[in-house]
């Protein structure tokens, strides 16, 4: 409740500053010639200003130096598997490398000089650049999780299956940390969808960090997710203020490392599973395009296809939400077993 009255009373005038900045997202259509389908569908939303996740981050980040320590002292029980300070380095250095990654396609996007793509104009980052740099910071993750964590073992519930990767596991934490980031950020298409689903994500591993007695990440969750309330208020549609790629990029990758501290891969890629699907998605359209030199849908990923064939906005978000809701309650029992 504290994280979300503090970030409801400024994010209005982070919103009015990021007017100021000019820091608002452009209109993406070539000026000339055949408008892709993609920018007839969204540029409408030009001008919007683009860098909530800007604040959450820095919010969250600065409300838990503040408040761990001080509710430390005032006698909350700490409790963790982890070294206490190997645990924080870690959240902490997920959630904010991954936002500066983030920041900088930002920036580029908003104030750089766009190139020409294969389907219209290109704004940011090039996607190769920014998987080389997501994987450099998945495999950095992956490092610390296994070496200072000492988590190097995935379980499946209700199969008894348990392997032990060694030394392997830091490839397959890297891979989980670049798809995650990849997939919220391929999410984070329509008002309020991403957010709204990550809000009932954490709901979940808000419950599973408590019975875990897992101290510092449950009052990490819990500060996450009161700012991620007060944002999705301005973000619903009609959004006022968008994630932007810091925290699109960031969430994403901060969710996989919550899924892998926890020990509960099978969980996260099931309550997560929309991120999964709308990841597939672009996917399918990506090897379409490269094997038959032609799309399998009409748009990807999946949540445009729904836009492109008249589903309105809320609709598509909130069918999305009640689905993600779903998938949360099984994965919760899957977590349990």
């Amino acid at each position: 409740m504290f994280s979300f009255l503090v970030c409801l009373v400024l994010v209005i005038p982070f919103i009015n500053l990021l007017y100021k900045l000019h820091f608002t997202r452009r209109k993406e259509a070539p000026k000339h010639g055949k408008v892709p389908l993609f920018d007839k569908l969204h540029d409408i939303k030009e001008g919007t200003p683009v860098g909530g996740g800007i604040l959450i981050i820095l919010l969250v980040s600065l409300l838990f130096a503040i408040f761990f320590p001080l509710a430390s002292f005032l006698g909350l029980y700490v409790k963790s598997a982890f070294s206490l300070k190997a645990e924080l380095f870690v959240i902490f250095f997920a959630f904010i490398s991954f936002g500066i990654l983030g920041l900088s396609d930002d920036l580029l996007k908003v104030f750089g000089k766009p190139t020409k793509g294969v389907l219209g104009l290109w704004f940011g980052l090039r996607r190769w650049q920014k998987f080389i740099l997501q994987w450099i910071l998945g495999f950095t993750l992956g490092f610390l999780i296994y070496r200072y964590l000492g988590v190097h073992i995935i379980n499946i519930p209700g199969f008894h299956i348990v392997w032990d990767l060694g030394v392997w596991y830091i490839p397959f934490s890297a891979f989980i940390i670049v798809a995650f980031s990849n997939a919220f950020n391929i999410t984070d298409g329509l008002d309020g969808l991403s957010t709204g689903l990550l809000i009932i994500c954490l709901g979940v591993f808000g419950v599973l960090a408590m019975g875990n007695l897992d101290t510092p990440l449950l009052f990490f969750i819990s500060l996450w997710i009161g700012a991620l309330f007060a944002f999705l208020y301005f973000n619903v549609w009609p959004a006022r203020l968008f994630l932007g790629d810091a925290g699109a990029l960031s969430f994403g990758a901060m969710l996989a490392v919550i899924g892998l501290i926890t020990g509960k891969i099978l969980a996260l890629v099931v309550v997560g599973g929309i991120f999964v699907i709308e990841a597939t998605s672009s996917l399918i359209q990506i090897l379409g395009w490269k094997f038959l030199k032609k799309p399998i849908f009409p748009l990807a990923p999946i949540h445009h296809t729904f836009l492109a064939k008249g589903w309105n906005e809320p609709k598509i978000v909130m069918r999305a939400w009640l689905m993600g809701l779903l998938l949360a309650v099984f994965g919760l029992w899957l977590a349990t077993l």
